[in-house]
């Protein structure tokens, strides 16, 4: 009797092995990833042996190696030890877990508060624990990942719209159904653009439509708005928006994530998102470092001034040299090379003049997008802005990206 061919199973690893650009760049010596920082100083770092500028930093606030931010982190070890060992919903609570949740819930002008183990999981525990089958959420095309993942894993059925393009996000609202449960879905200020969400429009379409509104207020919190408080706060509707989510890996100097709303929902929230309930708690210093964040940011009011003034010195001489640095709004300062390699030369020659900032390539941008993403510190001194201009000045003459003619207050 004949035997059919036993057909061979696809490799699931060959895609793994095919992928060799990594190693081609690195032998380029262009490669701009993964570069291990051996020495932090705020502003400046330590990386390869050499010391250079960083101007790649989201530690807006500049409090990572804040003397009073580190004690505090300390203080907590002493008293709780490294780590909770467990999640939030079973021994994984301490006092300080539930003292920070009630601060930032009043810090934001909400009902509530819980926190989560990262930022990341922020954003997807929220719209799976929320949006199911039938629930229909409008995402925005520029929103970060851990959003996009959420709405993935929700059970809900996700339309997106243009990014920051409210007519047809109006357009995708009207051929809705209207009896769903709808969720619209944004970053405040979004990560590589640096640009704000248009919330007043956002709120209004909310309204008409019966939709409920997150923001995601990952690079907002302790960047913009009174006090810090972010988009919401910006343009004075913090009552209008239903929930705004954060980070603490960025002004907060720390890591984890945090929900703020209605009671009744971040109940819900707190017992039905799977990403909470099932990931191990926030160290006890990781606690106390947002806390101490949080009491230095409202004490000291000059850190957001400082940040605005150098955030606006930054775009005004970007600008007058001849780069294109999009719509930038923020301490994100977007500065677009065009092409993938190209963008790499240029990293590598910022590099060698003392500067560190991001390679952003496709597709965590458009093809033929690519771009370096700067980001400022309330701690940067003014010589060292001057230094990250005089570089991106020179690189940019050498690659073509702007011409000699370029000025500069």
């Amino acid at each position: 009797m004949s035997q059919t061919p036993m057909t061979r199973a696809a490799d699931l690893f060959e895609k793994c092995r095919q992928f060799t650009r990594p190693q081609e760049v690195a032998a380029m010596g262009l490669h701009p990833y993964f570069k291990p920082v051996s020495e932090n100083y705020g502003t400046r770092v330590v990386i390869e042996g050499r010391t250079v500028v960083m101007a790649g930093s989201n530690n807006y606030l500049g409090l990572t190696t804040d003397p009073r931010v580190i004690e505090a982190a300390k203080k907590a070890i002493e008293k709780y030890g490294t780590g909770c060992t467990g999640s939030r919903y079973l021994n994984g609570t301490l006092d300080i877990h539930l003292e920070l949740e009630e601060r930032l819930a009043a810090f934001m002008g909400k009902e509530a508060c819980v926190l989560f183990s990262t930022g990341y999981q922020t954003n997807q525990g929220v719209i799976q624990a929320l949006a199911g089958k039938g629930d229909l959420i409008f995402s925005d095309k520029d929103n970060h990942a851990s959003i996009v993942v959420g709405t993935m894993v929700s059970l809900a059925e996700t339309i997106r719209y243009r990014h920051n393009d409210i007519e047809h996000l109006r357009r995708l609202l009207e051929r809705a159904d209207p009896a769903a449960a709808k969720l619209i879905v944004t970053d405040g200020v979004f990560s590589m653009s640096g640009a704000l969400v248009r919330l007043p429009e956002l709120v209004q379409l909310a309204k008409e439509f019966g939709a409920k509104l997150m923001v995601d207020d990952a690079h907002a919190v302790g960047v913009i708005g009174p006090g810090g408080r972010g988009t919401a706060a910006y343009f004075g509707l913090t009552d209008a928006v239903d929930l705004i989510t954060g980070t603490f890996s960025k002004s907060f100097a720390s890591l984890g994530g945090f929900v703020v709303g209605e009671a009744p929902v971040i109940q819900w929230i707190r017992y039905k998102s799977p990403a909470h309930i099932f990931s191990a708690s926030m160290p006890p210093a990781n606690v106390a470092t947002v806390m101490k964040c949080l009491e230095i940011l409202q004490e000291e009011p000059w850190r957001l001034e400082r940040l605005h003034e150098i955030s606006e010195y930054m775009r005004r001489n970007f600008r007058q040299m001849g780069f294109n640095i999009w719509e930038s709004q923020t301490p994100i300062i977007p500065v677009v090379i065009g092409d993938d390699m190209q963008c790499f030369r240029f990293w590598r020659d910022l590099f060698d003049e003392g500067v560190y900032v991001n390679a952003v390539i496709s597709p965590a941008v458009p093809p033929g997008q690519a771009l370096l993403r700067t980001s400022y510190m309330a701690t940067h001194t003014q010589e060292e802005l001057d230094f990250i201009l005089e570089a991106f000045y020179k690189v940019g003459v050498k690659h073509g990206i702007i011409d000699r003619n370029g000025r500069r207050d």
